[in-house]
C-alpha cells in the first residue's frame, strides 16, 4: 500500500468516527439545562463539574457507597454509574431540589431533629434514599426482609428491620446508622399522617 492510499484510509476513518460528544438538556429539580457533554461524563460529574450543583457528593465513584445517590423519576440512581447522556428527558432530583423553598421536607427536618448525620458527608445521598424508601414502602413494595411478600398483604410494617434493609445501598463512615432509622421512621410517619410532630 503506498502513501497517499494509507492517507486515504485514515482520513475515510476520521470522517466516519462517531461524535464523542453531545450537547444534552437535563430537567434537574424543575428547571432544565442545556449543556455539552462528553459521553463518557457520569450524571454525578455533570452536576457538580459542569452545573455546580454540588450537594450531591462523590465517594467511592464505583456505585457502592450510596453517596451520589439522587432520584431518577422517582427512583433511587447512584449518579456515578448513571451517564449523563442517558439522562435526558429524565427528571433528575438532587438534594437542592428537595426542600420547598426555605420549609423542609419531612425527611430532611427528620434528620436535622434526631440527628442523623455527623459530618453530613453521605447526608446528601441518605435523604435521596430515604424519600425514595418512604415511597416504596407505601407503594406495597417488598424488601428482602418482607414476611409477606403477596401484593393483597399490602405494605409491611416498616419496621427498623425494614428501613435498615432498604437503606442498606447507603453507607455512613460516621455510624450514624441508628439516627438515620429513627429518621425515616418519622418522615414516613409524618407523610402517613399529615402531621408535623416528632415521633418518639
Amino acid at each position: 500500500m503506498d502513501d497517499f492510499d494509507a492517507h486515504d484510509i485514515r482520513e475515510r476513518r476520521l470522517i466516519m468516527a462517531p461524535s464523542t460528544s453531545s450537547v444534552i438538556t437535563l430537567t434537574i429539580n424543575g428547571e432544565k439545562y442545556t449543556l455539552p457533554v462528553d459521553h463518557r461524563t457520569t450524571l454525578l460529574d455533570a452536576l457538580r463539574e459542569h452545573l455546580d450543583l454540588t450537594g450531591t457528593k462523590k465517594g467511592c465513584d464505583q456505585g457502592q457507597c450510596g453517596a451520589c445517590t439522587v432520584l431518577l423519576d422517582g427512583r433511587r440512581a447512584v449518579s456515578c454509574l448513571q451517564l449523563a447522556v442517558a439522562a435526558e428527558g429524565r427528571d433528575v432530583t438532587t438534594i437542592e431540589g428537595v426542600a420547598d423553598g426555605d420549609r423542609l421536607h419531612p425527611v430532611q427536618q427528620a434528620f436535622l431533629d434526631l440527628d442523623g448525620y455527623q459530618c453530613g458527608y453521605c447526608t446528601p445521598g441518605q435523604i435521596c434514599s430515604a424519600l425514595a424508601v418512604i415511597e416504596e414502602h407505601a407503594a406495597g413494595w417488598p424488601s428482602a426482609v418482607t414476611a409477606d411478600v403477596r401484593p393483597e398483604a399490602g405494605p409491611p410494617p416498616l419496621t427498623a428491620d425494614e428501613i435498615r434493609e432498604r437503606m442498606s445501598g447507603n453507607l455512613c463512615r460516621c455510624g450514624a446508622y441508628v439516627s438515620i432509622v429513627q429518621a425515616v421512621a418519622q418522615a414516613a410517619e409524618v407523610q402517613a399522617t399529615g402531621t408535623e410532630e416528632a415521633v418518639a
